[in-house]
């Protein structure tokens, strides 16, 4: 499958002028980083995404939209990978040097209910990349029509983090696994670990349930996952989220910053797409913006509390 990718990547990228030209520029896109006690968050400057920071959420927008992930709609360049029921896709407005979409082949609402094992099994076929997850609520830009991302491993910090940093705190421990808390670390984070499939979907469906009693609804709870295999089993990351956008976001004139927060965002790597809002991110700015999206501290005690009980 690797083989397969890699010669997709060289052909979109000698045939398709969007997508060789937004990779080019990828690479000269600014960078910073701002160090906090044991881990970092990275601020990309990327114009080209856009997009998604404007893409809209609501049910009417989306419908009367035209979904770019369908088969009838996409540019006439793209190309693909047929895998079981999805499509790999280049995705052409990238954030990681090779950046993925992973599609479902029919036209059908992001929600990954039942589909676990298949964002485990893209990780296992997969082994250079992270698989990736957003909520129809909490960054995804085609929210009505399923799909993962994926993209190198080593881009994204909490990668490494998750093994070294020290604010971690053991909440479970079985033969089939472990489940860890990050604390101190600006956003809310429980890492999974475990060599079992089933185990993973049965502690999912558990965390689930514990998310959709803390927010108070019967719809898919507000959270990020990021999942890839290493030699000892799958690493799999759950950001819970009290709300997508930050009130920045919603501002006018010069109060506004154009930040729409995603899975990338909470894996560490702010992507900014002006250049104004850019230059005016520093730590005060990430902590207050992480402050809004994440859970409050009660939920996430509460939360904790309910991963142990199980």
């Amino acid at each position: 499958m690797l083989t397969a990718i890699n010669k997709l990547f060289q052909t979109q990228k000698e045939n398709w002028p969007l997508a060789a030209a937004n990779y080019a520029g990828l690479q000269q896109a600014l960078q910073k980083e701002f160090l906090f006690e044991g881990f970092e968050i990275k601020v990309q400057f990327n114009p080209e995404r856009i997009r998604s920071s404007l893409a809209p959420t609501d049910n009417r927008s989306v419908l009367q939209g035209r979904c770019i992930l369908c088969v009838e709609n996409r540019p006439s360049e793209q190309q693909g990978i047929d895998y079981q029921t999805y499509h790999i896709l280049v995705n052409p407005y990238p954030i990681f040097p090779q950046h993925l979409t992973i599609a479902d082949k029919r036209h059908v609402p992001q929600r990954i209910e039942n589909r676990i094992s298949d964002m485990l099994d893209l990780a296992r076929i997969l082994p250079e990349y992270v698989i990736v997850y957003n909520g129809p609520e909490c960054g995804a830009s085609v929210p009505s029509h399923f799909h993962f991302q994926a993209g190198n491993k080593g881009f994204l910090p909490v990668e490494k983090e998750i093994h070294s940093f020290a604010g971690k705190t053991s909440l479970k421990r079985e033969a089939e696994g472990s489940v860890y808390y990050m604390s101190h670390y600006l956003r809310k984070c429980f890492v999974y670990e475990s060599s079992s499939e089933k185990w993973l979907i049965e502690q999912f469906n558990w965390l689930v349930e514990g998310l959709q009693h803390i927010q108070s609804t019967e719809k898919e709870p507000l959270f990020n996952i990021i999942c890839w295999k290493e030699e000892t089993g799958w690493q799999w990351i759950v950001f819970p989220r009290k709300q997508h956008r930050p009130r920045q976001y919603h501002e006018t004139g010069g109060q506004q910053i154009l930040l729409s927060p995603g899975v990338v965002d909470f894996g560490g790597v702010w992507i900014v797409p002006r250049k104004t809002d850019y230059d005016k991110i520093d730590k005060e700015l990430l902590i207050d913006i992480y402050s809004q999206l994440t859970l409050s501290d009660e939920a996430a005690r509460n939360l904790c509390r309910h991963i142990v009980d199980q």
